[in-house]
């Protein structure tokens, strides 16, 4: 079932993409949208969102863990900040009627370790299915753009972490997996154009909020 289940007044949004992206750009525009439509709200992120989650998210994204870390421990690292985020953020804010808004979440795994790693999407599809096969976010909004748009948007923002530092092949992977997902579930995929000024991608963002009855 989506999110909103028993408590209409909540929705579930997520933001997914490669880096550079701007995903963090549109978070609190976002949740501006949403209030002003009289909704409470929660903004979040993976890996991340809780204590644990951040101290998860340290070790992901340390660059001096590079080549230390492999694919499978990679994956379960991710699923294991996600399970404590459900616990602990996501499932009783939904149930408490406040909307949330992620960062990332599983569509994540499946583009970044099944697309770029290569891990079996089967393998992810179990740990899914495990943690919340019955919680799927209401939009996953898809911001989209060319990968080396993203990595030179991203470079200059800061110093790259673990996964930035990842050759260009591997985002390609990644975004054609993004894309791949968003065609499979068109319902609840939006494919916003992010290579284009912040004013032209908040106003497609607003239409696709108008347009599901979010706001």
């Amino acid at each position: 079932m989506a999110a909103t289940g028993d408590n209409p007044s909540a929705v579930f949004i997520t933001l997914e993409g490669i880096e550079g992206a701007g995903k963090s750009t549109h978070l609190e525009f976002i949740s501006g949208l949403l209030e002003e439509a009289g909704r409470r709200v929660v903004v979040t992120r993976e890996p991340g969102g809780t204590p644990l989650g951040e101290t998860i998210r340290e070790s992901l994204l340390d660059r001096q863990n590079a080549g230390t870390i492999s694919d499978d421990t990679e994956l379960l690292l991710m699923f294991a900040a996600r399970a404590q985020h459900l616990d602990t953020v996501i499932r009783p804010g939904l149930a408490q009627g406040i909307s949330i808004i992620s960062d990332r979440f599983t569509d994540s795994s499946f583009a970044y370790q099944g697309g770029g790693r290569g891990i079996d999407m089967d393998r992810i599809r179990q740990l899914q299915q495990w943690l919340h096969a019955d919680l799927k976010p209401d939009l996953t909004l898809l911001l989209d753009l060319p990968v080396e748009t993203g990595l030179a948007r991203a470079g200059k923002r800061s110093e790259s972490d673990r996964f930035e530092s990842e050759a260009v092949e591997f985002f390609t992977s990644v975004r054609e997996c993004y894309l791949q997902l968003a065609a499979d579930e068109p319902d609840r995929f939006a494919v916003i154009d992010a290579d284009r000024d912040v004013d032209a991608i908040r106003s497609d963002i607003r239409t696709v909020l108008s347009k599901r009855g979010m706001i």
